[in-house]
């Protein structure tokens, strides 16, 4: 690849490793550069797997015109200390021991609504493994709470920094209101860490953790539309 297409494009070896092929995303400056990008990398014959993010609000033609496919929509939820609201339960609490196995049993099938099971171009089980192997990471980095209920492993919740990137509860919690309660402790124990804000990404699809968000005292902004473009 050359250094004047790669100024507009970054390689993503995660998941190539995981999928089997070259995955990349762009850059989206203006339809002009774009246009540019696009005709570089097929004059190029650079193949592969592409993700562009960009405002709902610009046109989509170019993206039609090129073979672009729509995803999802990311919407970011954002809440400062003096926002959250606490949640309080008995027999809730963190904990830093749980294996990374367990908690796998846990995350593998979960994550429905992420763009990579959406997109019928990739296979939903090495979707599966991505979040598995994204959860691993953090947890190697020591970037994992897991969620117990009364001595029960009951989900995880992990984060880098100030960013809450992988979360879930097993299916014999979830429905069952618990969420707010774990949620809530998770970004209190974060807070403590002297971070003035917390913030993650959620697919606009996922009512239900929009919900939750909303009511912890989350807010949310800079919505994006997710496109994927493939080829082989």
């Amino acid at each position: 690849m050359s250094e004047e297409i790669s100024k507009n494009i970054i390689p993503t070896p995660w998941d190539s490793l995981n999928f089997g092929f070259n995955t990349f995303e762009i850059l989206y400056n203006s339809e002009a550069d774009f246009r540019s990008t696009l005709d570089k990398i097929l004059g190029e014959k650079i193949l592969g797997h592409y993700t562009v993010k960009v405002n709902p609000l610009i046109s989509k033609k170019i993206f039609h015109e090129f073979g672009f496919y729509y995803c999802d929509t990311l919407i970011e939820p954002y809440c400062n200390n003096d926002r959250l609201i606490i949640c309080d339960k008995e027999g809730i609490y963190l904990s830093e021991s749980v294996s990374i196995n367990e908690l796998i049993s846990i995350s593998h099938g979960v994550f429905i609504h992420g763009r990579f099971h959406r997109d019928f171009n990739l296979n939903k089980d090495l979707a599966d493994i991505r979040y598995n192997l994204w959860l691993k990471q953090l947890w190697e980095e020591r970037n994992v709470f897991s969620l117990i209920y009364f001595n029960e492993i009951a989900g995880f919740f992990g984060y880098s920094n100030d960013k809450i990137l992988l979360h879930a509860l097993s299916k014999k919690y979830q429905g069952k209101g618990l969420a707010k309660y774990f949620w809530s402790l998770a970004c209190q124990r974060l807070f403590a860490q002297g971070y003035p804000e917390l913030k993650s990404s959620v697919s606009a699809s996922n009512v239900s953790v929009l919900n939750l968000y909303s009511s912890l005292g989350f807010r949310f902004r800079n919505p994006v539309d997710v496109y994927h473009w493939y080829l082989e």
